[in-house]
């Protein structure tokens, strides 16, 4: 409806109410988990029993061992660090390098590339991660036995969950940065070449500069999709599994408040970071 269109008060009271739904249903799962993390009970489950930290910062002395004496879970999420740092560089990379390759005007056989590179970001990701293993293992079995080279790479483990979770997270930074690089006056760039800069120079003095709030928004939120996969990642892990992967097993078998003092940290570190990543993106523009 146009803003300067009159309004019922019909209207503003059913906008009212579907706003307050609308957000109840966003954020009522998320309060209701970081309430219980603080409940002393051994269900993460109501009805409340009292306020404590202990699964926070209990030793196991009384019964009740804390997220930050949980080995088990520091493992897991020190690996979910690990790999989403090393997902964020790759697809960072991978995707500008994309993006710069779809925005030239002249280039072959871009309409069939540019639907390769998206495939890969709307196919499920439960076959992505069944046809990667596949092929790494048929690829690993072939470099052993025809050339009798052992690969690690193309075993299930920490590489091999990077370059899965890269194949379609690259994607969506390639969207990110080319949404940007098509709102970017050319005029600069032909200005800069006039007065003698190679083509290497305008793309690290001017165009990357120009792109950066884009590239580090992108990275920021390719961290959070690999911290939070779990449909891929559960084909290509080895030993060392992922938070998603280790929540899942222990929601799976039986849990303790010990995963809404993990839901707890995670929301509250990911507010913070996305609250930086927005008073840094206004600051740039």
């Amino acid at each position: 409806m146009t803003g300067t269109l009159p309004r019922s008060k019909t209207y503003k009271t059913g906008f009212a109410v579907f706003i307050t739904l609308y957000f109840l249903f966003l954020f009522a799962p998320l309060l209701a988990s970081c309430v219980l993390a603080f409940n002393n009970s051994m269900f993460p489950s109501l009805p409340w029993k009292g306020f404590t930290l202990d699964w926070f910062f209990g030793t196991g002395k009384s019964g009740i061992t804390g997220i930050f004496h949980d080995v088990r879970n520091l493992r897991s999420i020190g690996v979910s660090l690990r790999v989403a740092a090393a997902v964020s560089i790759v697809s960072t990379i991978i995707g500008v390098c994309a993006a710069f390759l779809f925005e030239q005007e002249y280039f072959r056989l871009k309409k069939i590339m540019y639907f390769l590179m998206i495939a890969p970001f709307v196919m499920p990701g439960v076959i992505l991660g069944i046809s990667i293993l596949l092929f790494t293992n048929q690829a690993g079995v072939f470099f052993e036995e025809q050339l009798n080279v052992d690969i690690k790479f193309l075993r299930p483990g920490f590489w091999l969950v990077v370059l899965g979770q890269s194949s379609f997270i690259s994607t969506f930074v390639a969207l990110v940065v080319m949404a940007r690089l098509k709102k970017f006056g050319r005029t600069l760039e032909d200005a800069a070449r006039n007065l003698g800069a190679g083509r290497f120079q305008v793309i690290w003095h001017i165009t990357l500069p120009y792109l950066r709030p884009s590239i580090i928004g992108a990275a920021a939120v390719s961290f959070s999709m690999s911290l939070e996969n779990i449909n891929t990642t559960l084909f290509l892990s080895g030993s060392e599994t992922t938070l998603p992967i280790n929540l899942y097993v222990q929601v799976r078998d039986g849990s303790t408040p010990v995963i809404n003092a993990i839901s707890f940290l995670l929301i509250l570190s990911t507010s913070i970071f996305a609250a930086g990543n927005l008073c840094f993106s206004l600051n740039k523009k």
